[in-house]
């Protein structure tokens, strides 16, 4: 079971920067931190409703997967599972 918990390590490490950076994607709706950094000026220049939308899915299944491996390494550490 130590493999398995660094596998899930892993994948936790990669999804988190992963995540991160999806959501650091997504378009500003106004009046917050993005539009400090210069998000507001690019309204014009913003993604298409497609793009979005496929943005949103990812965001939400990578966040999805990302709370199941935090379940997953929950469980391991509660139980301290050993072979």
């Amino acid at each position: 079971m130590e493999i398995l918990k660094i596998i899930l390590q892993v994948v936790l490490g990669i999804t988190s920067v992963l995540l991160t950076l999806l959501i650091l994607l997504h378009k500003g709706k106004g009046g917050g931190m993005s539009d400090m950094f210069g998000g507001g000026m690019t309204s014009s220049m913003g993604s298409s409703g497609v793009a979005e939308r496929n943005l949103n899915r990812i965001t939400i299944i990578l966040g999805l997967i990302w709370g199941a491996v935090i379940i997953g390494l929950a469980l391991l550490l509660r139980f301290n599972i050993e072979a």
